[in-house]
């Protein structure tokens, strides 16, 4: 499945962000697959954390239900976390969390559409992190700008987009055509495309993010790549995590694949069929995710 379709935070795209979409009804989703990565997240914010030393404030700019938000709280236990999204819903649940794991002293929320909702922070972030939000942004080269004014001087802004697709069965498993996957990528990444154009406001923009960064006025870019590696047998949670992916691709699959790949699809999702993803022993977890980094001049 293509990288886009999963953005674990707010998108944890398996879900990208339009209106059909409750997005506070899908929080546990969210919430489940973004745990799933946070071995993921935690390399890329001690990456991060070489470079951005003593932090004041940290801003999650679509953050979704907020696992990520609290590993910033726990990576930098002297910063201030502001988590922003357009779900309330889902900031609840971040709050909710920030309770839990006991930082909620220096954990604030902000609910409201990127970019303009960055506008009611206090006072300019040190480290401003977008995880998979900017791709829902009609205007991406506008939305850095904006992000990148939202930075104090020598501030970091941390971009995640990119990566490879999710691999979750061998090329050939046994029913259908061997390849499935790349067919499914094929289907993802055209899918993505008209999602992108269908935005209000959408500009056609190469997706070169290090040469977006620099338009935005920043420097010192820096990118580096992260792997999840789950492999066979899945746990039951990395199990759960593919299933809902693949589900959530089904009805975009439709008009893109043959009635044989359709027929594999759903056999792999009928939990009373021994070939399907609720009982193989071959399910593993591969997936990559990309982090663009670039400071704003001090």
């Amino acid at each position: 499945m293509a990288h886009h379709h999963h953005d674990h935070e707010r998108g944890h795209g398996s879900h990208h962000g339009h209106t059909d979409i409750d997005w506070a009804e899908m929080g546990p989703t969210l919430e489940a697959s973004a745990e799933l990565f946070a071995s993921l997240y935690e390399r890329a914010l001690g990456w991060l954390a070489q470079e951005v030393t003593e932090p004041g404030l940290i801003v999650d700019a679509g953050s979704g239900p907020g696992v990520v938000s609290c590993l910033f709280a726990e990576t930098f236990p002297g910063a201030r976390i502001v988590a922003v999204d357009g779900s309330d819903g889902l900031l609840e649940r971040a709050r909710t969390r920030a309770e839990r794991q006991g930082v909620a002293d220096r954990f604030a929320t902000i609910t409201g559409e990127l970019p303009d909702a960055l506008g009611e922070l206090d006072y300019p972030a040190d480290l401003l992190w977008a995880s998979r939000s900017l791709h829902h942004l009609g205007d991406q080269r506008a939305a850095l700008a904006a992000f990148a004014q939202r930075l104090a001087p020598g501030g970091t802004l941390a971009l995640m987009e990119g990566g490879l697709p999710l691999r979750f069965l061998p090329r050939d498993f046994g029913i259908g055509r061997p390849g499935l996957q790349a067919r499914i990528d094929a289907v993802e990444a055209e899918w993505f495309t008209r999602m992108r154009t269908e935005l209000p406001g959408h500009v056609a923009e190469a997706e070169n993010w290090p040469a977006l960064l620099a338009a935005a006025g920043l420097q010192h870019m820096r990118t580096h790549s992260f792997l999840l590696d789950l492999p066979a047998p899945a746990s039951d949670r990395a199990r759960a995590y593919v299933v809902a992916s693949l589900s959530h691709m089904r009805d975009k699959l439709a008009e893109g694949l043959d009635a044989e790949d359709l027929a594999t699809v759903d056999r792999l999702l009928d939990p009373d069929d021994e070939a399907s993803l609720h009982h193989r022993p071959d399910v593993f977890v591969l997936e990559a995710h990309t982090v663009h980094t670039a400071v704003r001049p001090a």
